[in-house]
């Protein structure tokens, strides 16, 4: 517990109106879209980087545990306060600085809603892609910290390739900006992609600086399905190949289809045993013969169903059937645990195969979609917390995913992070030295270990 000498000095920080020490106030910033909840001594909101610089210093003073949060959507429980002390949110910074139209930047602060950003620079006929699947209420911040993804990353990348620079508050309370304006610089190390996806470890992000794009001329969406997964996989490898990058190629297995269909009677084949859902965005000519030539090219490989919207309207139609599948999920058990790993793509018949193996072994469903253009998987444990003996066999299958997914030359996180749930695993990928020159990094820029102690490595 903090003493109340300390809470008086907060309260002089950020204003009274601005700390929460209420049992009742605090419970909501104690948890986030994991199953896990802590509660916080209290919970502080910020407005700018000198609030945020006070409390830090007062932090490694008074030797207690700051743990940044934005809006509180991740999957891995990077921003709970295990242990007690405080939770620092960042949702009153929540300005659009400007948006440089003439250099294609943008200046923001780390509470803006990602879906408000993107509306915003839209309105000026610019683009920023990252589209995580809670781009509706996850804040910028929070996407920079995890290094957010979604489904256009195969063809625009992920958070950390749109971020130029920031302004960080250090764990000793410093002040410091990192990377710029230019697309070019080379001075001194590269402390903004240090800084993407650290998990609030190394820093407080008070402000940044994304890269931007001109908005694409128009789209066009395609749902494709096969008769086997194996088709699917090879469509994905087929198109690429075909020098086609599609903005978004969301993969569903049979298992989503068949949750879907129970659930929604989209009408989708009783013989399709897996979905690729395609989009191409440019041109509007361009993207015209580019949907003639994925058709081609998929053709020959088990083609069940080849759909194409003709409009704003087919599309977002279409774009059901992926929105759907988490709400359809709880019919097949009321719990689940959503992992994230990533295979090489054309490994990902691979995994799903190895995924069933593990689910016929545990006796628990297990369903599989996600972004197949860069292999990224979510793979959905699905299991009755009131039947014993399942949360402990989710747990171990868990395990065996993770290291499929290694034994495929992949990776046990693609997006979600490490925080408090993959923390157990991380030796399973990397290696001692590994960890020893991140061990270095944090505590070289953290030396009494007061932001988000416990996260992103093993505990010592």
């Amino acid at each position: 517990m903090l003493e109340a000498r300390v809470l008086d000095k907060l309260a002089e920080i950020v204003g009274k109106e601005n700390i929460a020490t209420e049992v009742q106030d605090m419970i909501c910033y104690g948890y986030d879209a994991t199953q896990m909840e802590f509660l916080p001594d209290a919970v502080v909101h910020p407005a700018n980087s000198a609030e945020v610089s006070q409390i830090l210093a007062l932090a490694n003073r008074e030797k207690f545990p700051v743990f940044p949060r934005g809006a509180g959507s991740g999957f891995t429980g990077g921003a709970l306060p295990k242990g007690g002390g405080i939770v620092l949110v960042t949702t009153r910074m929540n300005r659009i600085l400007r948006i440089d139209t003439d250099n294609l930047v943008a200046e923001v602060e780390p509470g803006v809603v990602t879906e408000a950003f993107q509306m915003e620079v839209e309105k000026l006929g610019l683009f920023y892609p990252p589209d995580p699947a809670s781009l509706k209420f996850s804040t910028l911040g929070g996407n920079v910290a995890e290094c957010a993804g979604g489904p256009r990353a195969v063809k625009y990348g992920v958070t950390k390739d749109f971020v130029m620079g920031l302004e960080v508050v250090l764990p000793t309370g410093e002040v410091i900006r990192t990377g710029g304006e230019t697309v070019k610089g080379v001075v001194g190390y590269d402390l903004t992609k240090l800084i993407c996806g650290s998990e609030g470890t190394l820093g407080v992000i008070t402000k940044i600086i994304f890269k931007l794009l001109p908005y694409p001329d128009s789209k066009k969406t395609m749902l494709t399905v096969f008769d086997s997964i194996d088709g699917a996989a090879r469509a994905v490898s087929t198109i690429i190949k075909g020098k086609i990058i599609p903005t978004t190629l969301e993969f569903m297995d049979h298992a989503t289809l068949t949750c879907v269909e129970r659930r929604f009677n989209l009408g989708l084949p009783a013989e399709g045993r897996a979905v690729l859902l395609i989009e191409v965005d440019g041109d509007r000519d361009l993207i015209e013969k580019q949907a003639e030539q994925i058709h081609a090219l998929i053709k020959p490989l088990g083609l069940v169903q080849f759909r194409v919207a003709k409009d704003a309207a087919e599309s977002e139609e279409l774009w059901r059937v992926r929105r759907l599948v988490s709400p359809s999920l709880r019919d097949v058990n009321p719990d689940k645990f959503n992992e994230d790993i990533v295979v090489p793509r054309s490994r990902v018949p691979d995994v799903i195969r190895r995924i069933e193996q593990i689910q016929q072994r545990h006796e628990i469903p297990i369903v599989n979609f996600g972004h197949a253009g860069d292999g990224n998987i979510h793979v959905n444990i699905m299991i009755d917390k009131s039947v014993p003996g399942q949360i402990e066999k989710a747990h171990e299958a868990i395990k065996e995913v993770f290291q499929a997914a290694l034994d495929l030359g992949g990776t046990m996180s693609g997006e979600h992070g490490v925080g408090l749930a993959k923390q157990p695993f991380i030796p399973m990928e990397l290696t001692a030295d590994q960890i020893g020159a991140m061990r270095a990094i944090k505590r070289a820029l953290d030396p009494n270990n007061v932001l988000n102690p416990g996260k992103m490595l093993p505990v010592e």
